[in-house]
């Protein structure tokens, strides 16, 4: 069995040497129900094809790790129940047995990586959960964006975490964290952190320029891009803060730990803000796929143009 395939319209794209944008599969299993999570699966993978770019959602399917999902393939994924949680530790794993899983941030990253895709757009990333001083609870995600050289465009990293530390972790790493067309680092559902971001870009072609400049330098690793939520979609951080609190209150005194963690999190804030945060977070997933897609341009755009040592 090869290590992995494409689907048509990846492998003709990828062929023809146009941008094509790499997708995540863990908001379709473990982020949405369904069938809200099919039809924003669909509506993710349109707005990259209408912005010029092909959208490459990625997932493993009984073992095979799959670039791209046909759209039969796309809702078998969002049907599918107790699918596996993949990242760097477990997608070998899940791959050797024939099991199915959905990739997060980090393998989703080595995936777009082995396929030769430098773009990458999903919701937020994860990071340094609060408490991590004790419970040691890091996400591989940052990780992998110090390892992979794969340009990541998210709304920041999830407001349920500890937001300072993950910064400070990704400052360490030597990841580049880029607001895009503003000072402040965003929040996930909100714009504004609190914290000022530590670089600023304001087009998706001085993104590309970054991108490939690092590569240059043969510098590891990729850029995080975070891309505010649009204004009109956001939840001010001063009214989702005691909602927070109140949910990784509940979480604690449920013992929930692990990977268990964001879903219940994601899941009780839901419940609290009356759906109000599930439909923040399919407009910044939207956002972030059209900005993903104008990067994947910009950089094959850079392909063409002359090149200087």
């Amino acid at each position: 069995m090869m290590l992995y395939t494409h689907s048509p319209e990846v492998a003709a794209a990828l062929d023809a040497g146009r941008a094509v944008v790499a997708l995540e599969s863990t908001i379709i299993t473990h982020g949405m129900p369904w069938p809200r999570n099919l039809d924003t699966a669909r509506q993710v993978e349109q707005a990259v094809r209408d912005a010029g770019a092909v959208p490459a959602t990625i997932a493993v399917l009984e073992g095979q790790l799959h670039i791209g999902l046909t759209d039969a393939a796309l809702e078998q994924l969002a049907r599918s129940k107790a699918v596996a949680k993949l990242s760097r530790a477990d997608m070998a794993v899940c791959m050797a047995e024939g099991r199915t899983g959905a990739t997060t941030v980090a393998a989703t990253m080595i995936a777009a990586a082995l396929a030769g895709i430098e773009v990458f757009a999903t919701g937020g990333i994860g990071g340094v959960h609060k408490g991590a001083e004790t419970s040691f609870d890091i996400s591989a995600d940052l990780q992998e964006l110090a390892a992979t050289r794969v340009s990541v465009i998210a709304a920041g990293a999830k407001a349920i975490l500890d937001l300072p530390k993950t910064l400070e972790v990704l400052e360490t790493l030597g990841v580049p964290v880029i607001a895009y067309g503003q000072d402040a680092l965003p929040a996930f559902w909100s714009r504004d952190s609190g914290l000022k971001a530590p670089l600023r870009m304001d087009s998706p072609d001085q993104i590309a320029r970054a991108h490939r400049m690092r590569a240059r330098l043969d510098l590891p690793g990729g850029q995080l891009i975070a891309n505010p939520i649009p204004l009109d979609a956001e939840i001010p951080l001063g009214d989702l803060a005691p909602i927070i609190a109140q949910a990784t209150a509940d979480a604690d005194a449920l013992g929930i730990s692990g990977k268990a963690v964001t879903p219940f999190l994601l899941q009780r804030i839901f419940d609290l803000t009356g759906g109000a945060s599930l439909e923040a977070n399919i407009a910044l997933v939207l956002n972030n796929a059209r900005l993903g897609a104008a990067v994947a341009v910009a950089l094959t755009a850079l392909k063409t143009a002359p090149t200087h040592p």
